[in-house]
């Protein structure tokens, strides 16, 4: 009699897995994986590429983190607290929307290039060649709800007085989203936190003076 039981390799790690007492740190194990998934993308970075950086076996990842994509997802997430808060941060902290955006494009430029991580963006790139439709869309809603974020602090602005009344919200949130996303694949492609920080002057040449 045949068993229905799931058989193969990821079955079986996942199943020796179970039980076994973890050996290893799991938050330096995260970063390793943080780093991985920034630099080469969801799609291309394999289980076995995990495994290596992360220092640890499948059974251990699997027991641990899930499967890839619950990996993933919290990496997106620990990665959003860790190195992307610096969004919302600006946008909160500073007395206006001008502000708030022009110290986001800065701040972006100095991330992005930062020494001894990957450059860029890990929630743009990280879909870049995606065929796992799932993955690529969380990421899109990601991208989309920073854009709304933006949008929403400069109608707060408009309310408060601070911006012109016909001024048109959503196409300028979308100006400084295509901006961010355009700053990080030049990081990736080499451009300097200078440059950068000269495309965050020019961007900010077509808001209303301060």
């Amino acid at each position: 009699m045949v068993s229905r039981q799931q058989t193969g390799p990821e079955s079986e790690t996942k199943q020796r897995g179970r039980g076994r007492p973890r050996s290893f740190d799991r938050e330096t194990a995260l970063e390793k994986a943080i780093l991985a998934f920034w630099e080469h993308g969801y799609e291309t970075t394999s289980v076995s590429d995990l495994t290596k950086v992360m220092g640890i076996g499948a059974p251990s990842l699997y027991a641990a983190f899930g499967d890839k994509r619950s990996l993933f997802d919290e990496v997106v997430r620990v990665y959003g607290a860790r190195y992307g808060s610096f969004a919302d941060r600006a946008l909160a902290e500073e007395p206006t929307a001008r502000a708030g955006v022009e110290r986001m494009l800065r701040e972006a430029a100095a991330e992005y290039t930062e020494p001894g991580r990957p450059h860029g963006c890990l929630v743009v790139h990280a879909a870049t060649n995606c065929a796992t439709p799932e993955v690529e869309e969380s990421l899109r809603e990601r991208r989309n709800a920073n854009i709304a974020a933006i949008e929403s602090r400069i109608r707060a602005g408009v309310a408060a007085g601070e911006l012109p009344a016909d001024i048109d919200a959503a196409a300028l949130a979308r100006h400084t989203g295509a901006m961010i996303q355009g700053m990080s694949q030049q990081a990736r492609d080499g451009a300097g936190k200078a440059e950068l920080e000269a495309l965050a002057e020019l961007a900010m040449g077509i808001w209303p003076p301060a």
